[in-house]
């Protein structure tokens, strides 16, 4: 018997457009694409742009070369920016781009500079600063510096003269939010550009001495005293009569004060004192009126504050604290600066007359006091005792 086959019906062939092959095709070169983009490491994922920007090897290429520099008229600006010095700024380690401060400029050759000299050139990028620190920015508007470059002075110091910006260190350190150890010791030789004979008068006192010889970082350096970015003028009546909240900052300090055997009492001692009591009074009262009464930097100095116990300026010498008051008081003779307790407390060691009669009138003051309120206590019960024996006989 023959066996027949069962019929099956043609196979039809599947006919995609075009269009969609093209799109599928696209797809899979895309996904690949992508993976060997998430496979390649950092270094070679990175682009030589960023945001269609030069990079600062870009630049850093020409900029590196020796000897390279801008003519500005009948001045030389040298422009060679030393790389590894650069690499260690805080820009560099911010990742902040040379063409983020330099705007103008974004390939090769350059913009022609139309500043005919250095100054000039700096005045130029001036607000620069202002695009990342504009809190500092506001600050500097009141400032000494900028009253009075606004008064004409284009000597005044802008940022560029206290910070170079291709070399700058960290000053803040990142977790602390305070001035670093290599910043502190930095901020005088950054002053002494402009102000030299300040700066060789704090380098010879006693703080200078132990910042710039022996590091040690406890003690009062420009800022501290001037403040960093809102500096204003010292020569003001306001600054002269707040100079002795200035001192205590440091001076009232236990655990500054505790290292060295200073006295965290010298503000207090003070203020009780003469002096002192007057010029709180008319700070409080008149802060902008200049007083005569004297207040630290008097006799102490300024920037050329010296040890105590210094027998050529100290003022724990007699003969050289008498020099002190006589500036004020002109007829004071030699008995005059032994008059006062300068800022010791009456001890035995150190005025023991007056620390003996304290403390006998420690003792005299409560007896008095206490008996003449015994008597009158008693007083008042044998009243009031005699009283109610008045009403029982009536």
């Amino acid at each position: 018997m023959r066996h027949r086959i069962p019929h099956r019906p043609p196979r039809t062939r599947i006919h995609r457009p075009r269009s969609v092959q093209t799109f599928i095709l696209l797809l899979g070169l895309g996904l690949f694409a992508f993976a060997l983009t998430a496979l390649a490491t950092p270094a070679q994922a990175a682009p030589a742009y960023q945001e269609d920007k030069p990079s600062n090897d870009f630049c850093l290429a020409c900029h590196q070369q020796q000897d390279i520099a801008k003519t500005l008229g009948n001045e030389t600006l040298p422009v060679t920016i030393n790389p590894t010095q650069f690499g260690r700024s805080v820009h560099a380690q911010e990742n902040i781009l040379c063409v983020d401060c330099h705007t103008d400029i974004s390939d090769y050759p350059h913009p022609t500079v139309r500043e005919n000299s250095i100054r000039a050139y700096s005045l130029a990028s001036a607000d620069t600063c202002k695009e990342c620190h504009e809190d500092k920015y506001e600050k500097i508007q009141d400032s000494v510096h900028q009253v009075a470059f606004d008064a004409g002075n284009q000597g005044a110091p802008i940022c560029a003269d206290c910070h170079n910006p291709h070399t700058q260190p960290r000053l803040i350190g990142r977790e602390s939010g305070e001035l670093t150890i290599a910043a502190r010791k930095l901020v005088p030789e950054t002053c002494a550009e402009c102000h030299v004979d300040i700066y060789n008068n704090y380098r010879e006192s006693v703080h200078g001495k132990a910042l710039t010889e022996e590091g040690n970082v406890d003690v009062p350096t420009c800022v501290d005293c001037h403040g960093v970015h809102d500096i204003h003028d010292p020569t003001t009546a306001s600054f002269h009569n707040s100079t002795p909240g200035l001192c205590a900052k440091c001076h009232e300090n236990a655990e500054i004060m505790d290292k060295y055997g200073i006295s965290t009492n010298v503000v207090n001692t003070y203020v009780a004192d003469f002096h002192g009591a007057t010029v709180k009074l008319f700070e409080e009262q008149y802060p902008d009126q200049p007083t005569n009464k004297a207040v630290c930097t008097d006799c102490h100095g300024v920037h050329d504050i010296a040890k105590t116990g210094n027998p050529a300026t100290g003022v724990a010498m007699q003969e050289n604290l008498l020099t002190k008051c006589q500036r004020c008081h002109p007829g004071a003779t030699a008995n005059f600066p032994a008059a006062w307790m300068s800022h010791y407390e009456p001890s035995p060691e150190h005025y023991p007359i007056v620390y003996y009669v304290n403390l006998f009138y420690k003792f005299f003051i409560p007896t008095v006091l206490g008996g003449m309120t015994f008597f009158v206590l008693t007083d008042i019960y044998r009243r009031i005792v005699n009283r109610a024996k008045g009403r029982k006989h009536a």
